[in-house]
């Protein structure tokens, strides 16, 4: 090698490192920037419990914004062979399809059924066309776009929220929704689930929470807004597992977060387990339940924004543990008690060093 190439490559070399570490630098100083709006708005608005999901999209629409779940007909990588088979222990898509998400219907008939639902309530509504079940990512490019360009194409719809595998996200997949995302909003949601290599594996998942932190970063780094979804009281994760994973999830960049409590379901792979042994879960009740979430949120990131704390699924599937609550009435407790404990997202966040 002459002496003119090696020269060549030191300084490529020197400044890919440097455009590696700009970025870092960049990236961890507009998140201080923002921590540290929200830490000034905390003293500003003494009422300040949690970063709403309605506040954050007040940002981006005028009008009142309403979610549209949609079965797209996609199958998942953990149930066909391709990562594995059975799918995730704990999941049951039946829980979270309303009665019109059905692929005998066309998507466009999906968004106009969710849409007359909600359009009785507010004539003036918009709505986000959300991808729910299954893996909203896994199928060709192609048929992806035609999917997701549909959607957008019905009145009334101003963006998409996907849902998806953190492993089903491939470069060329993440480009086209890059530019999509320059012409409406957009959000990614990936399932993390757990931040415990030994918590995925068990509950069959299918990746590792490396693989859920590279997507997050990729897809933040493209300029998408991105999401995470965590289920808390998985077997083998206790108090203290939980206080790290929020911790842990808090140093992503993550727009939005939602979690929920552990359900066991009828037809899953857990509730068999569950049934041959009960004392290796531990459920909650509301109340104790609660107190988990605050504890968890007290560490949370205090710009993140939390979009649900508990999921409530039909009762002929529910096995345990039956609240007897709907999610606004868990939520309203909720922030009953962190008014009690006056306390607030964030409070016990402690930032670390982008390294």
């Amino acid at each position: 090698m002459s002496a003119n190439v090696r020269v060549s490559t030191v300084i490529s070399a020197s400044f890919s490192y440097f455009c590696r570490r700009f970025h870092r630098w960049q990236t961890l100083g507009l998140r201080v920037h923002s921590i540290m709006k929200e830490q000034e708005k905390v003293k500003m608005e003494p009422s300040f419990l949690y970063n709403d999901l309605n506040v954050f999209l007040g940002k981006y629409f005028k009008e009142k914004v309403q979610k549209i779940s949609l079965n797209a007909g996609f199958s998942c990588p953990n149930r066909d062979g391709t990562v594995g088979h059975g799918g995730c222990t704990y999941c049951n898509n039946q829980t979270f399809n309303p009665d019109y998400c059905q692929t005998d219907k066309s998507i466009t008939c999906q968004l106009e059924e969710g849409k007359a639902f909600f359009s009785r309530k507010y004539p003036d509504m918009k709505y986000l066309a959300y991808f729910q079940a299954y893996t909203n990512t896994y199928a060709g490019l192609e048929e992806l776009k035609r999917k997701y360009e549909e959607a957008l194409s019905v009145p009334g719809v101003v963006g998409l929220v996907i849902g998806t595998r953190p492993d089903c996200m491939p470069d060329e997949l993440l480009d086209y929704l890059a530019r999509l995302n320059r012409e409406t909003f957009l959000l990614v949601e990936y399932g993390i689930e757990s931040t415990n290599d030994a918590t995925l594996s068990r509950i069959n998942r299918g990746h590792t929470y490396q693989t859920a932190r590279d997507a997050i970063l990729r897809t933040a780094a493209a300029g998408i807004h991105t999401g995470g979804h965590v289920i808390l009281g998985l077997p083998g994760e206790g108090h203290d597992a939980l206080m790290a994973q929020a911790e842990a999830v808090s140093q992503l960049p993550l727009t939005t977060l939602k979690m929920h409590q552990l359900q066991l379901i009828r037809g899953t792979r857990m509730a068999q387990e569950y049934a041959a042994c009960p004392s290796g879960f531990r459920l909650y009740t509301a109340d104790e339940y609660i107190e988990l979430v605050i504890d968890y949120i007290e560490r949370l990131r205090p710009d993140l924004v939390l979009e649900r704390f508990v999921s409530q699924s039909p009762k002929h599937l529910l096995i345990a543990p039956d609240w007897g609550l709907k999610n606004h009435e868990f939520t309203d407790r909720l922030k009953a008690r962190m008014r009690e404990r006056q306390t607030w997202q964030g409070k016990l966040y402690k930032l670390k060093s982008a390294e």
